[in-house]
């Protein structure tokens, strides 16, 4: 029988164990970081629906707050999610926790309108992901917004690369979802990469497009392409996907968001002949279909790494507000090649990455949506 000293030491152990457990699940949903007293960055990221674990777009941007506070110990994060996507609601829920934070990350073009917060509130730093600030007047950059873009066309240009040099059909498509610019610089990126194996590798693939899915960029301008219409459209990606395959296509590049997780079930269901290459992040978790898996490779933004430096430059006084586009030359774009991430034969990854370095020099412009160059017709074709 216990006596009253061990089941007090018994009930102690216990409680130790239960405040471990939930303080674990407590820091990924709502607060990460040290609660030690000590004066470090407070850090907001605010984001769309899909929220901070939605293992992909937010939950890399993410990974670079928990990076840096990894080795910022005194420096805390709170996750907020927005629920709606709304943009006039994605900039209000940065107002609303304004006062409280001493930086706000903000991945997603809905949170360009930060802006006008930014002005009102100049001792916080704003670290904008994927879009330009709205202007203010005639004022289009801020001392207080790091908005970092990335140029999605190199890395759509590597993953055209890839498709065009494993495919067995000779028939490849991009799947987006709606023609904003960063979505056709990913298409006119694959169809330069597309283009340039063929007339560098003496190749003859064709890039399938379906004319009910034509996309209408934001200059009004028809840019071809397959576009689901919408981010969060799963069932009509699917069709779009499946429309594909019926047409002989076996490789797509799929940059649609949430519509494009209908393309992977189309892809998933053909059987093993058909390959999907994933977006802005490592996406081969998703690609598992069994023992076998879909994803051929993943075109990449390099966002963790770069909202990691960006935090690094808050604490060490060099931060600098403005708009800047991320390119290979400092190694923000790219492609997924790491051993068991990926099905690329050798000779392709040999491939790509000379041309890599031919676009890190400048020497290969992939054409994007106003680059002023086309698919057919770029420096290095």
């Amino acid at each position: 029988m216990l006596n009253k000293k061990m089941l007090m030491v018994l009930f102690t152990a216990l409680m130790v164990v239960f405040m471990a457990a939930c303080g674990n699940n407590e820091a990924k949903d709502n607060e990460a970081g040290s609660d030690d007293g000590k004066k470090g960055l407070k850090i907001a990221i605010v984001t769309s629906p899909s929220g901070v674990d939605d293992g992909n777009f937010n939950e890399d941007n993410y990974n670079g707050i928990l990076s840096f506070i990894e080795k910022n110990s005194d420096a805390t994060v709170k996750a907020i999610r927005e629920e709606t996507g709304d943009p006039a609601a994605a900039v209000q829920a940065v107002a609303d926790i304004v006062a409280d934070y001493d930086v706000i990350v903000t991945p997603g073009f809905q949170f360009a309108g930060i802006s006008s917060i930014a002005l009102e509130n100049p001792d916080k730093k704003f670290i904008l992901i994927d879009s330009e600030p709205a202007a203010q007047g005639e004022q289009k950059e801020f001392d207080n917004i790091y908005a970092m873009t990335f140029a999605e066309q190199e890395s759509g240009f590597f993953a055209g690369m890839a498709a065009a040099l494993e495919t067995k059909s000779n028939k490849v498509a991009v799947v987006n979802g709606i023609a904003y610019p960063s979505n056709v610089n990913y298409q006119f990126g694959f169809e330069s990469g597309v283009n340039y194996v063929n007339a560098v590798y003496d190749k003859k693939v064709e890039v399938v497009e379906l004319p009910a899915y034509a996309g209408v960029d934001v200059n009004n301008e028809d840019v071809g392409g397959n576009y689901v219409g919408t981010f969060s459209d799963e069932a009509t990606g699917k069709v779009v996907g499946n429309a594909l395959i019926d047409e002989g296509v076996d490789i797509i590049f799929v940059a649609a968001g949430g519509s494009g997780n209908g393309v992977f079930t189309a892809a998933k269901e053909a059987g093993g002949d058909v390959k999907v290459i994933g977006c802005d992040v490592d996406q081969f978790d998703d690609g598992v279909n069994g023992s076998e898996n879909i994803v051929l490779t993943s075109g990449l933004k390099v966002m963790s790494t770069n909202v990691e430096k960006s935090l690094n430059s808050i604490v060490d006084g060099s931060f600098k507000g403005g708009n800047v586009v991320l390119q290979a030359d400092t190694d923000s774009t790219g492609y997924v090649k790491e051993e068991g991430r990926h099905q690329l034969s050798e000779d392709t990854i040999s491939k790509i990455d000379e041309a890599y370095k031919l676009v890190k020099e400048g020497k290969v412009v992939a054409a994007s949506n106003f680059n002023g160059h086309t698919p057919d017709k770029f420096p290095g074709l």
